[in-house]
Protein backbone atom coordinates (compact mmCIF):
# COMPACT_ATOMS: atom_id res chain seq x y z
CA UNK A 1 0.00 0.00 0.00
CA UNK A 2 1.50 3.76 -1.12
CA UNK A 3 1.44 6.12 1.53
CA UNK A 4 -0.76 9.08 1.07
CA UNK A 5 1.44 12.29 0.24
CA UNK A 6 -1.35 14.42 -0.31
CA UNK A 7 -1.17 17.63 2.06
CA UNK A 8 -3.92 18.68 4.02
CA UNK A 9 -6.16 21.47 3.17
CA UNK A 10 -4.35 23.63 5.72
CA UNK A 11 -1.27 23.04 4.08
CA UNK A 12 -2.24 23.22 0.74
CA UNK A 13 0.63 25.03 -1.99
CA UNK A 14 -1.97 28.33 -2.02
CA UNK A 15 -1.55 28.48 1.99
CA UNK A 16 2.17 27.91 2.35
CA UNK A 17 2.33 30.79 -0.69
CA UNK A 18 0.07 33.41 1.62
CA UNK A 19 2.08 32.49 4.82
CA UNK A 20 5.45 32.85 2.82
CA UNK A 21 4.13 36.36 1.35
CA UNK A 22 3.08 37.43 4.96
CA UNK A 23 6.79 36.57 6.60
CA UNK A 24 8.64 38.36 3.76
CA UNK A 25 6.48 41.26 3.74
CA UNK A 26 6.94 41.45 8.06
CA UNK A 27 10.96 40.84 6.91
CA UNK A 28 11.20 43.72 4.60
CA UNK A 29 9.27 46.34 6.86
CA UNK A 30 11.30 44.97 9.49
CA UNK A 31 14.62 45.70 7.41
CA UNK A 32 13.59 48.72 6.58
CA UNK A 33 12.75 50.13 9.65
CA UNK A 34 8.95 50.17 8.64
CA UNK A 35 7.78 49.77 12.55
CA UNK A 36 5.59 51.81 14.52
CA UNK A 37 7.63 52.26 17.34
CA UNK A 38 5.70 52.41 20.84
CA UNK A 39 4.70 55.95 21.97
CA UNK A 40 5.79 57.17 24.86
CA UNK A 41 3.46 58.19 27.87
CA UNK A 42 3.93 60.91 30.26
CA UNK A 43 1.63 61.13 33.29
CA UNK A 44 0.75 64.77 33.45
CA UNK A 45 -1.46 64.51 36.35
CA UNK A 46 -2.46 62.55 39.58
CA UNK A 47 -2.93 58.61 39.03
CA UNK A 48 -6.17 58.03 37.55
CA UNK A 49 -6.82 60.71 36.00
CA UNK A 50 -5.86 60.16 32.47
CA UNK A 51 -3.63 63.00 32.65
CA UNK A 52 -1.34 61.95 30.03
CA UNK A 53 0.96 63.10 27.01
CA UNK A 54 1.59 60.85 24.22
CA UNK A 55 4.74 61.50 21.87
CA UNK A 56 5.19 59.47 18.99
CA UNK A 57 9.24 58.79 18.95
CA UNK A 58 9.33 59.74 15.04
CA UNK A 59 7.92 63.08 15.70
CA UNK A 60 9.83 63.69 18.37
CA UNK A 61 12.68 62.73 16.61
CA UNK A 62 12.04 65.56 13.61
CA UNK A 63 11.21 67.82 16.86
CA UNK A 64 14.68 67.62 17.84
CA UNK A 65 16.21 68.15 14.74
CA UNK A 66 14.09 71.57 14.00
CA UNK A 67 14.86 72.97 17.04
CA UNK A 68 18.86 71.90 16.95
CA UNK A 69 20.68 75.60 18.33
CA UNK A 70 23.04 77.92 16.47
CA UNK A 71 26.54 77.99 18.22
CA UNK A 72 26.84 81.29 19.97
CA UNK A 73 29.20 83.96 18.78
CA UNK A 74 32.44 84.19 21.39
CA UNK A 75 31.53 86.44 24.02
CA UNK A 76 32.41 90.37 24.03
CA UNK A 77 33.67 92.52 26.64
CA UNK A 78 31.64 95.00 28.23
CA UNK A 79 34.78 96.93 28.81
CA UNK A 80 36.29 100.09 26.51
CA UNK A 81 34.01 102.04 24.36
CA UNK A 82 30.59 102.82 24.13
CA UNK A 83 28.72 101.83 20.76
CA UNK A 84 27.37 105.46 21.36
CA UNK A 85 31.17 106.65 20.85
CA UNK A 86 31.88 104.54 17.73
CA UNK A 87 28.47 104.60 15.93
CA UNK A 88 25.89 107.28 15.35
CA UNK A 89 21.98 106.92 15.31
CA UNK A 90 22.35 103.82 18.25
CA UNK A 91 19.03 103.97 19.96
CA UNK A 92 18.13 100.97 21.65
CA UNK A 93 21.48 99.35 23.20
CA UNK A 94 23.16 102.31 24.01
CA UNK A 95 24.62 100.96 27.24
CA UNK A 96 26.47 98.42 25.68
CA UNK A 97 29.78 98.36 24.31
CA UNK A 98 31.24 98.69 20.76
CA UNK A 99 32.32 94.66 21.14
CA UNK A 100 29.22 93.56 22.55
CA UNK A 101 27.46 95.95 20.01
CA UNK A 102 29.10 94.10 17.45
CA UNK A 103 28.34 90.86 18.62
CA UNK A 104 24.66 91.27 18.58
CA UNK A 105 24.71 92.60 15.42
CA UNK A 106 26.40 89.67 14.01
CA UNK A 107 24.42 87.45 15.88
CA UNK A 108 21.13 88.64 14.14
CA UNK A 109 22.58 88.41 11.08
CA UNK A 110 23.31 84.83 11.66
CA UNK A 111 19.53 84.06 13.51
CA UNK A 112 17.41 86.56 11.06
CA UNK A 113 19.05 87.40 7.64
CA UNK A 114 22.07 84.74 7.22
CA UNK A 115 21.65 85.07 3.23
CA UNK A 116 20.70 88.60 2.88
CA UNK A 117 23.37 89.99 4.89
CA UNK A 118 23.83 93.39 6.61
CA UNK A 119 22.29 94.83 3.80
CA UNK A 120 18.63 93.24 4.93
CA UNK A 121 18.36 96.03 7.75
CA UNK A 122 21.45 98.87 6.77
CA UNK A 123 22.32 101.03 4.28
CA UNK A 124 25.80 99.92 3.65
CA UNK A 125 27.08 102.90 2.10
CA UNK A 126 25.53 104.73 5.28
CA UNK A 127 24.72 102.68 8.52
CA UNK A 128 23.36 105.45 10.21
CA UNK A 129 20.68 106.04 7.98
CA UNK A 130 17.36 105.19 8.84
CA UNK A 131 15.84 104.40 4.95
CA UNK A 132 15.07 100.84 5.20
CA UNK A 133 11.78 99.81 7.08
CA UNK A 134 13.23 96.66 8.06
CA UNK A 135 15.85 98.64 10.21
CA UNK A 136 13.30 100.68 12.52
CA UNK A 137 11.15 97.11 12.52
CA UNK A 138 14.81 95.77 13.95
CA UNK A 139 14.89 98.37 16.30
CA UNK A 140 11.38 97.66 18.05
CA UNK A 141 12.12 94.22 18.01
CA UNK A 142 15.30 94.68 20.26
CA UNK A 143 13.18 96.41 22.64
CA UNK A 144 10.50 93.71 22.55
CA UNK A 145 12.97 90.74 23.32
CA UNK A 146 14.85 92.76 26.36
CA UNK A 147 11.44 93.73 27.78
CA UNK A 148 10.41 90.04 27.16
CA UNK A 149 13.36 88.83 28.90
CA UNK A 150 13.27 91.19 31.83
CA UNK A 151 9.43 92.11 32.47
CA UNK A 152 8.11 88.39 31.32
CA UNK A 153 10.17 85.71 33.50
CA UNK A 154 6.31 84.56 34.87
CA UNK A 155 6.00 82.80 31.19
CA UNK A 156 9.54 82.57 30.21
CA UNK A 157 11.68 82.27 33.02
CA UNK A 158 15.16 82.18 33.43
CA UNK A 159 15.64 80.44 30.12
CA UNK A 160 14.30 83.75 28.01
CA UNK A 161 14.37 84.41 24.33
CA UNK A 162 16.15 85.75 21.54
CA UNK A 163 15.58 86.70 17.78
CA UNK A 164 16.65 83.15 16.73
CA UNK A 165 13.58 81.79 19.22
CA UNK A 166 11.30 83.12 16.91
CA UNK A 167 12.86 83.35 12.99
CA UNK A 168 15.26 80.26 13.09
CA UNK A 169 17.03 81.85 10.25
CA UNK A 170 14.45 83.70 8.31
CA UNK A 171 13.74 87.22 7.25
CA UNK A 172 9.94 86.53 8.48
CA UNK A 173 8.96 84.08 11.02
CA UNK A 174 7.43 81.43 10.07
CA UNK A 175 4.30 81.50 12.48
CA UNK A 176 2.84 85.47 12.51
CA UNK A 177 -0.77 85.72 11.71
CA UNK A 178 -3.15 88.69 10.11
CA UNK A 179 -6.60 89.24 10.86
CA UNK A 180 -8.84 87.16 9.13
CA UNK A 181 -11.76 88.75 7.73
CA UNK A 182 -13.12 85.30 6.14
CA UNK A 183 -14.27 84.65 2.67
CA UNK A 184 -17.15 87.16 1.46
CA UNK A 185 -20.62 86.02 2.54
CA UNK A 186 -24.11 86.50 1.09
CA UNK A 187 -26.20 89.51 3.48
CA UNK A 188 -28.81 87.91 5.55
CA UNK A 189 -28.57 84.89 7.84
CA UNK A 190 -25.45 84.19 6.32
CA UNK A 191 -23.49 86.74 7.17
CA UNK A 192 -24.07 86.07 10.59
CA UNK A 193 -22.21 83.41 10.85
CA UNK A 194 -19.62 84.22 13.24
CA UNK A 195 -16.86 83.55 11.47
CA UNK A 196 -17.47 79.16 12.18
CA UNK A 197 -17.54 76.74 9.17
CA UNK A 198 -14.19 77.35 7.99
CA UNK A 199 -11.27 75.12 8.79
CA UNK A 200 -8.04 76.10 8.72
CA UNK A 201 -4.74 75.76 10.52
CA UNK A 202 -5.25 78.17 13.60
CA UNK A 203 -8.89 76.13 14.57
CA UNK A 204 -7.32 72.89 13.84
CA UNK A 205 -9.09 72.25 11.13
CA UNK A 206 -12.27 72.22 12.92
CA UNK A 207 -15.94 74.29 12.23
CA UNK A 208 -15.29 76.37 14.82
CA UNK A 209 -14.11 80.22 14.66
CA UNK A 210 -11.53 80.85 12.15
CA UNK A 211 -10.00 83.69 13.96
CA UNK A 212 -9.92 83.43 17.58
CA UNK A 213 -6.67 85.30 17.45
CA UNK A 214 -8.06 88.89 16.95
CA UNK A 215 -10.29 88.98 19.83
CA UNK A 216 -8.35 86.89 22.54
CA UNK A 217 -4.92 87.52 21.22
CA UNK A 218 -4.86 91.43 20.32
CA UNK A 219 -7.52 93.30 22.95
CA UNK A 220 -8.18 92.67 26.77
CA UNK A 221 -11.66 90.33 25.65
CA UNK A 222 -12.43 87.50 28.48
CA UNK A 223 -11.17 84.39 27.56
CA UNK A 224 -12.65 82.39 30.80
CA UNK A 225 -16.14 80.72 29.82
CA UNK A 226 -16.59 77.78 32.24
CA UNK A 227 -19.21 78.39 34.50
CA UNK A 228 -17.81 77.12 38.25
CA UNK A 229 -21.26 75.68 39.11
CA UNK A 230 -23.61 73.40 37.88
CA UNK A 231 -26.73 75.42 37.45
CA UNK A 232 -25.67 79.05 37.18
CA UNK A 233 -27.90 81.65 38.13
CA UNK A 234 -26.98 84.40 36.10
CA UNK A 235 -26.45 84.62 31.81
CA UNK A 236 -22.89 83.57 31.21
CA UNK A 237 -20.55 83.93 28.23
CA UNK A 238 -22.81 83.45 24.93
CA UNK A 239 -21.89 80.19 23.06
CA UNK A 240 -20.08 82.52 20.24
CA UNK A 241 -17.75 83.74 22.80
CA UNK A 242 -17.42 79.89 24.00
CA UNK A 243 -16.75 78.56 20.86
CA UNK A 244 -14.21 81.16 20.30
CA UNK A 245 -12.00 80.21 23.42
CA UNK A 246 -12.55 76.54 22.45
CA UNK A 247 -10.78 77.70 18.99
CA UNK A 248 -7.98 79.60 20.71
CA UNK A 249 -7.08 76.58 22.71
CA UNK A 250 -7.19 74.30 19.96
CA UNK A 251 -4.29 77.03 18.53
CA UNK A 252 -2.55 76.69 21.33
CA UNK A 253 -3.13 72.76 21.46
CA UNK A 254 -1.45 72.56 18.53
CA UNK A 255 1.70 75.54 18.83
CA UNK A 256 3.05 73.47 21.79
CA UNK A 257 2.41 69.66 20.61
CA UNK A 258 0.49 68.92 23.86
CA UNK A 259 -3.36 67.58 24.62
CA UNK A 260 -5.87 69.69 26.96
CA UNK A 261 -4.46 67.98 30.08
CA UNK A 262 -0.87 69.51 29.87
CA UNK A 263 -2.47 72.36 31.85
CA UNK A 264 -6.34 71.39 32.52
CA UNK A 265 -7.92 68.46 34.28
CA UNK A 266 -11.24 67.97 31.91
CA UNK A 267 -12.58 66.27 34.35
CA UNK A 268 -13.21 70.41 35.31
CA UNK A 269 -11.54 72.68 33.12
CA UNK A 270 -12.61 75.56 35.33
CA UNK A 271 -10.97 74.48 38.36
CA UNK A 272 -7.64 76.00 38.87
CA UNK A 273 -6.47 73.69 42.16
CA UNK A 274 -6.94 70.73 40.02
CA UNK A 275 -5.50 72.12 37.21
CA UNK A 276 -1.79 71.45 36.58
CA UNK A 277 1.14 74.08 37.62
CA UNK A 278 1.46 74.52 33.26
CA UNK A 279 -1.80 76.01 33.16
CA UNK A 280 -0.14 79.28 35.30
CA UNK A 281 2.55 79.54 32.62
CA UNK A 282 -0.04 79.47 29.97
CA UNK A 283 -1.84 82.03 31.63
CA UNK A 284 1.02 84.55 31.55
CA UNK A 285 1.73 83.59 27.14
CA UNK A 286 -1.96 84.90 26.69
CA UNK A 287 -1.24 88.33 28.32
CA UNK A 288 2.01 88.32 26.98
CA UNK A 289 0.70 87.93 23.60
CA UNK A 290 -1.51 90.52 24.50
CA UNK A 291 0.67 93.26 25.25
CA UNK A 292 3.29 92.34 22.82
CA UNK A 293 0.86 92.62 19.90
CA UNK A 294 -1.13 95.89 21.33
CA UNK A 295 2.22 97.41 22.31
CA UNK A 296 4.73 96.15 19.44
CA UNK A 297 3.31 94.60 16.70
CA UNK A 298 0.03 96.53 15.96
CA UNK A 299 2.12 100.39 15.91
CA UNK A 300 4.50 99.03 13.29
CA UNK A 301 1.54 99.63 10.79
CA UNK A 302 2.71 102.49 9.83
CA UNK A 303 6.33 101.13 9.20
CA UNK A 304 5.53 98.33 7.02
CA UNK A 305 5.08 98.81 3.21
CA UNK A 306 1.84 97.36 1.70
CA UNK A 307 2.94 94.01 0.79
CA UNK A 308 4.00 93.28 4.04
CA UNK A 309 0.21 93.90 5.85
CA UNK A 310 -2.74 91.88 5.98
CA UNK A 311 -5.62 91.97 3.82
CA UNK A 312 -6.92 94.39 6.45
CA UNK A 313 -4.23 96.35 6.54
CA UNK A 314 -2.95 95.44 9.74
CA UNK A 315 0.42 94.27 10.77
CA UNK A 316 1.74 91.54 11.33
CA UNK A 317 1.18 89.53 15.12
CA UNK A 318 2.33 87.08 16.96
CA UNK A 319 0.95 83.42 18.93
CA UNK A 320 1.75 80.74 20.65
CA UNK A 321 3.37 78.74 17.51
CA UNK A 322 5.80 81.55 16.73
CA UNK A 323 7.65 81.02 19.88
CA UNK A 324 6.84 77.45 20.16
CA UNK A 325 6.58 75.63 17.47
CA UNK A 326 5.48 72.55 17.90
CA UNK A 327 6.67 72.00 21.20
CA UNK A 328 5.63 72.95 25.39
CA UNK A 329 9.12 74.97 25.72
CA UNK A 330 10.64 77.30 22.66
CA UNK A 331 13.74 75.09 21.45
CA UNK A 332 12.98 72.52 23.82
CA UNK A 333 13.94 74.70 27.13
CA UNK A 334 17.30 74.93 25.79
CA UNK A 335 18.39 78.98 27.11
CA UNK A 336 20.20 80.83 24.15
CA UNK A 337 19.36 83.77 26.08
CA UNK A 338 21.90 83.15 28.64
CA UNK A 339 24.69 83.16 26.36
CA UNK A 340 23.16 86.94 25.50
CA UNK A 341 22.99 88.81 28.33
CA UNK A 342 23.33 91.92 26.02
CA UNK A 343 19.48 91.09 24.93
CA UNK A 344 18.39 91.35 28.74
CA UNK A 345 18.94 87.45 29.48
CA UNK A 346 20.03 86.16 32.55
CA UNK A 347 23.60 85.33 32.09
CA UNK A 348 25.17 81.89 32.60
CA UNK A 349 26.81 81.15 35.83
Amino acid sequence: MKPDLTLPKYLSLGYIAAVTGILVTVAVFIKLGWVVERAHITQNGYRGTAMDQIKRPEVERMLKLANALPDPIDKASPDGDKATAVYSNVQVLKDLSADQFNRVMLSITEWVAPEQGCAYCHNVENLADDSLYTKKVARKMLEMTRHINTDWKPHVAATGVTCYTCHRGNPVPANIWYTNPGPTRAAGFAATNDGLGHPNAINGSTSLQGDPLTPLLDSKAPIRVAATQALPGAYGAPIQTTEQTYSLMIHMSDSLGVNCTFCHNSRSFSNWSESTPQRVTAWHGIQMARELNMTYLDPLKGVFPANRLGVTGDAPKLDCATCHQGVNKPLLGVSMAKDYPELGGVPAP
